[in-house]
């Protein structure tokens, strides 16, 4: 370089109006040069803050939301289990009016049965009529056969009506074994044609009567059929 060179002049000076445009330049290069590095997606897609912020709100909702719909389950389930044992307690309150009702039907009902049976109950004069009049019954229940006429006139001649009567003289008396009663059985024929149900003693008139109406029968073929001795 020349010792008295001039370097003020105008080719090598820069101006105002060149030292701005260069630094307008270099800016706007910088500027270019901070978009070109960002990534592509990052110009499309939201800041990372608002993307996160949406889930969160949404799982709050939904937290809400499930703890409504449980506390309704929860609300319903107690009503509807409030409502079965009401209904239960109306039904056990039913069944026992009616099983209180079928227990006094019941009683009643047995009070009667027991009523209509003392009824059927037949009873019997404690005479020469009612003794004939029993053992007939009891003759028709064991199919024994014979009548109020054949036992009454067997009756009149073998002891006149007197059930405590005895013959102390005849044969079998002899044998040791009088006849006894109102129609006069000896011990071993009363005992052979006792009829189920009676007494066993020969002195009683209905026994007396039956189990000499079934020896009749057997050997007879009916009391009415005797007409002596027998």
């Amino acid at each position: 370089m020349f010792k008295n060179a001039n370097t003020s002049g105008p080719g090598l000076a820069l101006t105002k109006a060149h030292k701005l445009s260069f630094a307008g330049a270099a800016a706007v290069g910088t500027v270019a040069l901070a978009f070109s590095l960002v990534p592509a997606q990052a110009q499309t897609s939201p800041p990372t803050g608002t993307v996160s912020a949406a889930p969160v709100a949404f799982s709050q909702d939904s937290a809400k939301n499930v703890k409504a719909s449980v506390a309704d389950q929860v609300t319903d389930a107690k009503k509807k289990a409030a409502d079965a044992a009401a209904k239960k307690r109306v039904a056990d309150a039913a069944k026992k009016v009616a099983d209180e009702r079928a227990k006094k039907a019941a009683a009643s009902r047995a009070a009667q049965r027991a009523k209509l049976k003392a009824a059927a109950v037949k009873s019997y004069s404690n005479n020469l009529d009612g003794w004939i009049r029993e053992a007939l019954d009891i003759m028709k229940k064991h199919k024994i056969p014979g009548t109020y006429h054949g036992l009454h006139k067997n009756i009149m001649r073998e002891s006149s009506g007197n059930p405590r009567a005895i013959n102390n003289w005849d044969i079998n008396a002899q044998n040791g074994v009088p006849s006894i009663g109102l129609l006069q059985v000896i011990k071993p024929t009363f005992d052979a044609y006792h009829v189920a149900g009676t007494a066993w003693s020969q002195y009683d008139p209905v026994a007396n009567l039956t189990a000499a109406a079934n020896y009749a029968a057997d050997r007879y073929g009916s009391i009415d059929n005797v007409n002596s001795a027998y």
